[in-house]
């Protein structure tokens, strides 16, 4: 049941897949409601009307409180936005300037019309290359290298279930690590909202997904008797961060990652930053009757949710981690210092280049629990180099 309140032909409404009557109520009883769900106070700003997603979420990036939402249980395919949980699970493994020569085994099983970054047999690549790969051009060779590093597929696929009941994501169950149609792979807004914010605690998973345009390592080539191996702009496919046409960056985006299946449509979750308020919405199937409709569902929620600061009573909160998986003290590859940090923000001809509207301030801090009930991302220290879009 679309969000929206256009009017729809009867007909078509009843072809639309309904979600279930009862979802899951992690987070609180009324998330596991089907419909829209948001509790106004006097003098709030009324949800936007041209809402066709089938399920969203919008919250609180740093609180964890949960604005409104609609389905935000709903398991449903989640694309290439699964390959937060990916992130989530193998970046802190994998040292960033390892270096791997690939193999013909690292590309097997890949779907057919996989989206690629062009990662070629017999090159080698870094950790961080790949990741590049992955976040902006959401490449499943990158993901397949990757995995084969952590073990196989099947480990990694084993690894992001469990770190996915790690983190409370009890909606979603994993088959492929780079999110392409499988029978029984499932997700929802609400989990996808979680791995976004757990992702948001690691300054490389922040780097990456705030990337608009990088270099990637192409094809050893010889000529005149000269081996050379040259680059190319990959320019990151998250249409909030770039723009495009009929389409422009939002102010204060930072990430994180969108995706597009048959079976998916189009899904997001994006954060942003204005002011001191950061919020982070997912949204997930739109109908696809507007162009560019996953980003400009997701800009009319931040733009409601950034209005209606204060002005609502949250309709329930994103949970904290569980204790087996090991949610407490500092995540590996988030220091508690900000020095270290330098890097991300200075900006040389072999870096990639910060996003449009990058949120100045965008950061995440350790992770913190308390009492297992809720934790918070808290900003540590401002990315003002990151706020500005380069290309090279």
């Amino acid at each position: 049941m679309p969000a929206h309140a256009d009017e729809k032909n009867p007909a078509d409404t009843a072809k639309e897949p309904r979600p279930p009557a009862q979802m899951s109520t992690v987070g609180g009883a009324q998330l596991g409601r089907p419909g829209t769900q948001v509790n106004l106070k006097a003098g709030a700003p009324k949800l936007p009307t041209k809402l066709s997603a089938r399920s969203w979420v919008i919250s609180d990036a740093e609180s964890g409180q949960v604005l409104a939402s609609h389905n935000a249980h709903w398991r449903l395919p989640p694309a290439s936005t699964l390959k937060m949980l990916f992130a989530d699970t193998v970046l802190p493994k994998l040292p960033s300037d390892r270096e791997h020569k690939v193999v013909p085994s690292d590309l097997e099983g890949m779907g057919e019309g996989s989206s690629l970054v062009g990662v070629k047999e017999g090159e080698s690549y870094s950790v961080h290359d790949l990741w590049l790969g992955v976040f902006l051009r959401s490449g499943n060779d990158a993901v397949h290298v990757l995995a084969a590093m952590n073990g196989g597929v099947d480990k990694t696929v084993e690894d992001m279930n469990e770190k996915a009941r790690a983190l409370t994501a009890n909606d979603t169950k994993v088959v492929s690590p780079d999110g392409y149609d499988r029978p029984g792979q499932v997700s929802s807004a609400y989990d996808l909202t979680l791995f976004a914010r757990a992702g948001l605690q690691n300054k490389d998973f922040r780097e990456y997904a705030a990337t608009a345009t990088a270099k990637f390592p192409g094809e050893t080539k010889k000529k005149d008797g000269k081996t050379k191996r040259e680059s190319f702009q990959i320019q990151n496919t998250n249409r909030l961060l770039t723009g495009d046409v009929g389409i422009d960056p939002y102010p204060g985006i930072a990430g994180v990652k969108n995706g597009s299946t048959t079976n998916a449509g189009n899904t997001f979750t994006g954060v942003a930053q204005r002011g001191d308020r950061v919020l982070l919405v997912t949204v997930m199937h739109p109908d696809g009757e507007e162009p560019h409709g996953v980003y400009k569902e997701t800009a009319r929620l931040l733009d409601w949710g950034f209005d209606a600061a204060g002005k609502v009573e949250p309709v329930g909160e994103l949970a904290a981690p569980s204790s087996a998986g090991g949610g407490g003290g500092t995540p590996k590859g988030s220091e508690a210092g900000g020095s270290s940090d330098a890097h991300a923000a200075a900006h040389t001809d072999s870096k990639p280049s910060g996003g449009a509207g990058m949120a100045i301030g965008i950061t995440a801090g350790v992770l913190v629990l308390l009492g297992l009930v809720a934790y918070g991302v808290h900003r540590r220290w401002p990315l003002p180099d990151l706020a500005r879009r380069h290309r090279r």
